[in-house]
């Protein structure tokens, strides 16, 4: 290493510890959803194989999750498959799914996954995801089921439309059974027919990768979400790149139209 790389990224590391400072002492989002994108280009432009890009990615997720526990973000919830990603090539299909599934293992084996209590939990469309990989879902859903310190959420098959159509269906059929009124139908109503119905709506749902879009995510709980956007791609992400997204949250002022 160079002297100049040593300057640099001593410099780095006073403006990290500068930067950690300043959000701790502010408030902190008690939930942050992560929309986890740019993979496959964070490959192509270091000249890698896209699997390679989705195994870097894989690793951020826990990294993530640390730093969520050691500035006290209570819940985090990723975008780890959407239900049009199954319209990728097969083979890429069987490997996110097959590189999802082991990642929800290891970190069901995760000693400080154990030791902070966190339960996790996956939401989506459960009847699109394969049988083998549900039976390790409710496995480790079972495990963590009893830890209440932290949460995190894996959204797989998951479509926020779909969630929205899913809950106007089971509405419905209460409604056709008689054991349901329909001025009785409001938004707390709704909610808890969502998939995310023992969990706080997200104050924070920030995107990587420079896309400023939300792709069907979670549509029903960000009404009142801050959003933010970064150009950095998910294998990429820093924890700087953590605390400015909560910064920039701390920066702005939530009034809930009062």
């Amino acid at each position: 290493m160079t002297i100049s790389e040593r300057i640099s990224n001593k410099g780095y590391e006073i403006y990290q510890d500068m930067l950690e400072k300043e959000v701790l002492e502010g408030p902190i989002p008690s939930h942050i959803a992560i929309i986890m994108d740019g993979n496959r280009r964070y490959a192509k432009e270091h000249g890698k194989d896209v699997r390679e890009g989705h195994l870097e990615g894989k690793e951020r997720i826990r990294d993530v999750l640390n730093w969520c526990m050691k500035t006290g973000v209570r819940t985090l919830t990723v975008y780890a498959f959407s239900t049009e990603n199954f319209n990728r090539e097969e083979g890429e299909v069987e490997f996110l799914l097959n590189l999802i599934e082991s990642s929800l293992k290891e970190l069901s084996e995760d000693p400080q996954v154990i030791q902070n209590r966190v339960r996790l939990k996956v939401i989506g469309e459960r009847d699109l995801i394969p049988s083998d990989m549900m039976e390790t879902i409710l496995a480790v859903e079972e495990k963590t089921k009893d830890f209440e310190k932290y949460q995190f959420n894996m959204a797989i098959a998951y479509g926020g439309r779909q969630e929205i159509v899913g809950a106007v269906k089971e509405i419905a059929e209460r409604v056709k059974a008689g054991e349901l009124n329909i001025e009785s139908i409001d938004e707390d109503l709704i909610s808890k027919y969502m998939y995310t119905s023992d969990i706080s709506d997200p104050e924070l749902i920030l995107r990587t990768s420079g896309e400023l879009r939300l792709s069907n995510f979670l549509l029903w709980q960000l009404a009142y979400s801050e959003l933010y956007f970064t150009d950095v791609y998910w294998p990429s992400f820093r924890y700087i790149d953590f605390l400015r997204a909560i910064r920039s949250y701390q920066q702005r002022s939530r009034r809930f139209g009062k």
